[in-house]
Order: C-alpha cells, then structure tokens, then sequence
C-alpha cells in the first residue's frame, strides 16, 4: 500500500498545486487524491481534489469525504454547519480501500498539520499514525517559514511519523534573498530532504503544460528530475 499524506506549514501556501504536481508526474500509475474535510465551497463547487484531477489527468480519481460551507478549520465548519465532523480512522478506512485500487493515494489535510478534524482534537497526523504513512511538508519559499517548517517537522517527530521530505508551494519567478536562502536552510532547520519547488502561478497553466512541466518541479524521490537540494 502506498499513501503519502500531504501537509503543510498554514494555509494558502500551494498545498493543493504540490498534490496536484505529485499525481501528474507519474501518468503510468493510477493516482486517488482523498480530501477528508474541503471547508469554505457550497455543495456543487469544484474543490481541491477535483481541482489536483483538472490539473494532473485522467489518471487520478478525486475523492472528498465532507464539505462543509464556511472557510473555518474543520471541526469549527462541521460544528456550526451542524454535520458530523471526519473522524481519522475513516480518513484511514477511505486510504486504505483506495490503495486496493491504485497506485498511489495522496491524502490532502486543510492548513496545517495539528488542525482539528473534530472537536476532541483529532488530527491530520492522527490518520498519518493508523495508516502508518509518511507525510510531505508544502512550506512558502520567504521570510519566516524556517520557523513554521521547523515546528512541523518536530510535531511529526514527537509524533513518530515520518516526514518524507519539503515542498516550496509556490516560488517567486525572482525569489528575494530569504526565499533563495530558505532553499538552503529548510532542510537543515527540519532535518528533512527539500524535494522540489513549484513555481509561483503554477495553478494557472493549462493542464497539459501543467503536465509537461511538472517533473521538473520534484526531485526523483517524488517521481521527476529535479536535482536534489
């Protein structure tokens, strides 16, 4: 069974872009991205799964195990829409009979890792833990994400969850001096391998460049042909 969780430092960072690159760069191999919680769409509006399948091709199947209606954390959203909240074990029972039927499952966390699904805490990590899978870090490439990649790195650790490496989720065409320091400093600050880079606008490529293009934005750990560092 191969699932790998995707998380990031916050929100608004390139998560969903990251998710979408991830399943695009392989097309030989069937792909599910599973969604547990999408907040802040009404019932009929394409969210971040259907928008990884858009991107990444007809070899991706999306999945969303909620919606709920206002852009809150999710166990905010389900409590004041009055729905059940997504609970991590049937995070961890979709994976897995997702994984019966491809390749590969990417599961999609909204914000970041400690974000509540419920409101007995529960977490993304919660679902990483039964489903024993490792988990990518999408991170913003400026000022400030050594802090916030650090303190999601030490969350897996204290977690016992594997971080399988960094994404920068969206790269400024002219990076500044931090942004291009970051680059460096990331993997030393997290104790994690930087597996690519997804440059800033990447979203609003069509989908074929979007393809096309995708390889060279993750290193081979992830399936492209980036360099590593």
């Amino acid at each position: 069974m191969t699932v790998l969780v995707v998380t990031g430092t916050g929100t608004e960072i390139g998560k969903t872009i990251v998710t979408a690159a991830v399943a695009a760069v392989r097309p030989d191999r069937s792909v599910a991205v599973l969604k547990p919680a999408q907040t802040g769409l009404a019932p009929g509006e394409p969210g971040d799964a259907a928008e990884v399948a858009r991107l990444a091709g007809g070899h991706v199947t999306a999945v969303e195990l909620a919606r709920f209606p206002e852009p809150l954390a999710p166990a905010t959203a389900a409590r004041r829409a009055g729905l059940p909240p997504v609970r991590p074990h049937e995070i961890a029972d979709a994976a897995e009979k997702l994984a019966t039927e491809h390749d590969l499952v990417l599961i999609e966390g909204a914000g970041g890792l400690l974000v509540r699904f419920d409101d007995e805490g529960a977490t993304l990590a919660d679902a990483a833990r039964l489903l024993a899978a490792p988990v990518l870090v999408v991170t913003p490439a400026g000022l400030g994400t050594l802090n916030t990649a650090a303190l999601t790195s030490e969350a897996l650790r204290a977690r016992g969850l594997e971080c399988r490496g960094l994404v920068v989720g969206s790269m400024p065409a002219e990076p500044d001096l931090a942004a291009r320091c970051n680059l460096v400093d990331l993997p030393v600050v997290t104790g994690a391998p930087l597996l690519g880079s997804v440059p800033a606008g990447a979203g609003a490529l069509a989908p074929a460049d979007f393809r096309a293009r995708s390889g060279s934005w993750l290193t081979a750990e992830l399936g492209g042909t980036r360099p590593p560092g």
